[in-house]
Order: structure tokens, then C-alpha cells, then sequence
């Protein structure tokens, strides 16, 4: 059974976004075929969450590659989506300092159902807990049509250039 969803997807404005892509650039490293993520609909400081979506299209770089003939978005892109929500939030509001966000684990990653290519993924992050300086943990989950596709628990670690993980 999947876990109660952490936020009501259904109730953000997906056209009318807080943050576009332009703006996401601001604060996240990654680029080109790396971006995964179109824009963030919801930040919620009050309980350290936020909303944010991809909309997957049959030019992503996996599509050719990843079962052909049968384009599903592999699961470690979709973590990776996931991961680029929540670094967002963590590098925005500064939760644990250093120039970027690294993976420092994952756990508890379930997959529910495919998503392909003219879907759009929402992706909803909520931090758990955060030792600044040393970790932040965050619970995960994505959505397509209202129904949740994917879930986790994620560490995120801080990184700056010249220091190994």
C-alpha cells in the first residue's frame, strides 16, 4: 500500500508556477540533459516542503536507449528528480551550507507504475530532519495523473568543489 501522500497534488496551480526553470537554474547546478525538473508550484517553509514538476517529453535522452520501443523513464532519473527537488529547497533556504547537494543514500525507494514519455511527473519533498553542516534527510514522492508512481526516503549531504564526499 502506498504511504499517505505528503502533499494534495491536486490542489496547485500548475500553470502559474513559483519558481520556473529560468529560476530553478539560480539555485540547482545541473544542466542540459541533467535537468530534471520544469518548475516548483509550492514551497512550504512551515513544515520544510515544497511541489515541483517534469514534464517528460519524447526528447529526453533515455528515451532512445532505455527499452526501446517501450521509452519508461528509468527509476534512478526519477530518484534523480527527486533528489533535484529537494537540493533545490536545501540550497535555497540554506539548510546545510556548502556549494552543492550530494547523494548520501536513499532508502525505502518503492516504483508503483511506469512513467513515459507526455507525462507530466510532480514530484512532492518534505524535510525530515537536517544536521546542518552534515545531512539533511527528506521523504519523496511522484505523481502522474493524481496517482503516486514512486516514493522514498533520500540523505543529502553538502559538498563544496576539491572536497571528496
Amino acid at each position: 500500500m502506498p504511504p499517505r501522500p505528503i502533499y494534495d497534488v491536486t490542489q496547485f496551480n500548475y500553470d502559474k508556477p513559483l519558481y520556473s526553470l529560468d529560476e530553478i537554474r539560480k539555485v540547482n547546478p545541473q544542466r542540459h540533459e541533467m535537468e530534471q525538473l520544469t518548475a516548483i508550484v509550492h514551497v512550504d517553509r512551515e513544515h520544510d516542503g515544497l511541489v515541483g514538476f517534469k514534464d517528460v517529453t519524447e526528447n529526453e535522452f533515455w528515451c532512445t536507449g532505455h527499452m526501446p520501443g517501450f521509452p519508461l523513464m528509468p527509476g534512478v532519473i526519477l530518484c534523480e528528480a527527486a533528489a533535484q527537488l529537494a537540493g533545490f529547497y536545501a540550497r535555497k533556504f540554506n539548510l546545510l551550507g556548502g556549494e552543492y547537494l550530494g547523494f548520501g543514500g536513499m532508502n525505502e525507494v518503492r516504483f508503483r507504475k511506469s512513467v513515459f514519455p507526455n507525462s507530466r511527473l510532480v514530484i512532492a519533498a518534505r524535510t525530515v530532519a537536517v544536521r546542518f553542516g552534515k545531512r539533511a534527510e527528506f521523504e519523496f514522492q511522484g505523481f502522474v495523473e493524481g496517482q503516486m508512481v514512486f516514493s522514498g526516503n533520500m540523505i543529502g549531504v553538502p559538498i563544496n568543489r576539491g572536497t571528496p564526499l
